[in-house]
């Protein structure tokens, strides 16, 4: 219960903030408002980077919540806690209830983990998908045969495709298994041939939930913007980017670098966890074949594409943690482990105080940090409050348990998370979600005035009190200027637009322009109408 309060603290707290949550917010409020849910609006464009499942879940929370501020991430705890209770029930299956209850809790420990299941980010959606594929197949291998489980299997791994692309990685498990059964032809070959037909055809029903209704979208009278959407998210998006990725490059080492990092603090047991694994995997153990053979093969999937980031490895977690809860019994009584575990908790108490301290008293030193977010001085101060109590509250955790360094570390995340969620996310909410920005923008332009956006960012228009008139969110910006202008031009005494102040066209009455403020690390500017009206017919270079 403690674990479920600390994932769901904060949740009505906050409103939606960047990287990816306004643009999956504002999709899903225009299916609400327009009734189109079969593809996603970003704005007045098409929003083509990812299918709209996650958003169908959560357009759903909201009809059931009658809030956004709540629902949008309902859907991300709800699968956090499906994801622990499937780590539980599968390490429970394979090797009995106190391994179950090592891996969720490892689980739950993981920083990254944590931090997804608090974002309204499709990832941890797609990582409940995934365990679910994966829980279903090694039930049917190890402990079957199972039919529904085989289907179950390719249900989900057919709906985690359709969710974010990858969802169909679980299915690869079958190749360590036939690892396995190379080493050991005497064993069961996992039910009979014909069953494995299941796996393609709950595959094809799980797809079919998004793909079916686009293919017969596709199939009547259409436009082109459907056929320019469908090749984007069908090819570009998917294949594309896999093989030619053109954003987030990073080096073949990349996921070393999330593990040491993101996974604490099992990572730092990594050391002696790794040989103990090859031991089991010597000696022929399936268990650990399957489940560390699959982790592998996804570290494998990731690390061969040139475009990598961290979340991406996350659907490998769970099979980790249960991979090493049979060992963690053991571990605990450990010199090293505990050590380990309490220096962690040690650290990041230490961090907080000072960061903290360093907040309330001398906030100027992290100056270069708090650029750009146009944090006020309550904000500040609200944050080094709740750093300094976080500090204290980790230093008696860990004193309480000076002999029980497992339990130390469970306590601790949970304050960590419960901290985070109703501490610091509302204390930078109004600056994250731009809400302070833009309601300081209609503030300032009246009740009357119209407000364009160009070069804007989703969190501009989702907290935007009324609806604003964008003119394309991918559209070259200077494209964007050239029909903001003809726009504003219609009415200028009542319409303004909002931009960032780096794109400001030369040809704008500059003495016009009012700043509107900063946030995000963009400043931003107020054009009245009237501002524009000398770059007509001229072209738009930018500054």
């Amino acid at each position: 219960m403690l674990i479920a309060l600390s994932l769901a603290a904060g949740i009505g707290m906050r409103a939606p903030s960047p990287p990816d949550e306004p643009r999956f917010v504002l999709a899903a409020r225009a299916m609400a408002g327009s009734g189109q849910w079969l593809l996603p609006h970003r704005g007045t464009e098409l929003y083509a980077e990812k299918p709209p499942v996650f958003m169908w879940l959560q357009l759903a929370s909201r009809a059931l919540l009658r809030d956004w501020d709540i629902a949008f991430l309902v859907p991300s705890l709800l699968a956090s806690l499906l994801t622990l209770w499937l780590t539980w029930d599968l390490g429970r299956r394979l090797w009995g209830r106190p391994v179950g209850r090592h891996a969720a809790l490892a689980l739950f420990c993981t920083i990254q983990f944590g931090l997804m299941a608090k974002r309204a980010q499709i990832d941890m959606v797609l990582v409940a998908m995934t365990t679910v594929s994966l829980w279903a197949m090694v039930r049917h291998l190890l402990l079957g045969p199972d039919r529904r489980c085989l289907l179950l299997a390719g249900f989900a791994a057919g709906l985690g495709t359709v969710t974010k692309g990858v969802g169909f990685l679980p299915l690869l498990v079958v190749i360590p298994w036939l690892l396995v059964r190379l080493r050991d032809p005497g064993r069961r070959p996992g039910g009979a041939a014909w069953q494995w037909t299941l796996v393609p055809a709950g595959f094809l029903a799980g797809a079919g939930v998004w793909l079916l209704p686009l293919g017969i979208a596709l199939l009547r009278p259409h436009g082109a913007e459907l056929d320019a959407y469908a090749r984007e998210i069908l090819l570009r998006q998917t294949g594309t980017r896999y093989l030619d990725s053109w954003h987030h490059l990073k080096p073949g080492w990349y996921y070393a670098q999330v593990i040491l990092t993101l996974w604490l603090p099992g990572s730092l047991l990594l050391p002696k966890m790794v040989p103990a694994w090859a031991r089991r995997t010597r000696r022929g153990d399936a268990r650990h074949i399957l489940l560390l053979g699959w982790v592998l093969l996804v570290l494998v999937f990731f690390s061969a594409t040139p475009g990598k980031r961290e979340v991406y490895i996350l659907p490998a977690l769970p099979a980790v943690c249960i991979a090493a809860a049979p060992l963690l019994g053991g571990m605990l009584r450990m010199r090293y482990a505990r050590l380990a575990l309490q220096g962690y908790v040690g650290a990041v108490g230490v961090v907080a105080v000072v960061l903290g301290a360093v907040l309330l008293f001398e906030p100027a030193w992290l100056a270069s940090s708090l650029a750009g977010r146009d944090l006020d001085h309550d904000a500040v101060h609200a944050l080094g409050a709740w750093m300094l109590g976080l500090g204290a509250g980790l230093a008696w955790m860990l004193d309480a348990n000076a002999r029980r360094p497992g339990r130390a570390t469970v306590l601790a995340t949970c304050l960590i998370w419960i901290v985070y969620g109703a501490g610091f996310m509302p204390a930078l909410d109004p600056f994250a979600s731009s809400s302070r920005l833009m309601g300081q923008v209609y503030q300032r332009i009246g009740p009357a005035a119209q407000l364009g956006l160009v070069d804007w960012r989703e969190q501009n228009f989702l907290q935007a009190p009324r609806t604003p008139v964008d003119f394309g969110f991918k559209v070259p910006v200077a494209e964007q200027w050239r029909r903001a202008s003809a726009w504003a031009e219609a009415a200028p005494a009542q319409r303004w637009i909002l931009a960032n102040a780096k794109t400001l066209p030369g040809c704008v009455d500059h003495a016009a322009v009012v700043e509107a403020g900063q946030s995000n690390r963009n400043t931003w500017v107020l054009v009245p109408g009237a501002a524009v009206e000398a770059c007509q017919p001229r072209a738009f270079p930018i500054n």
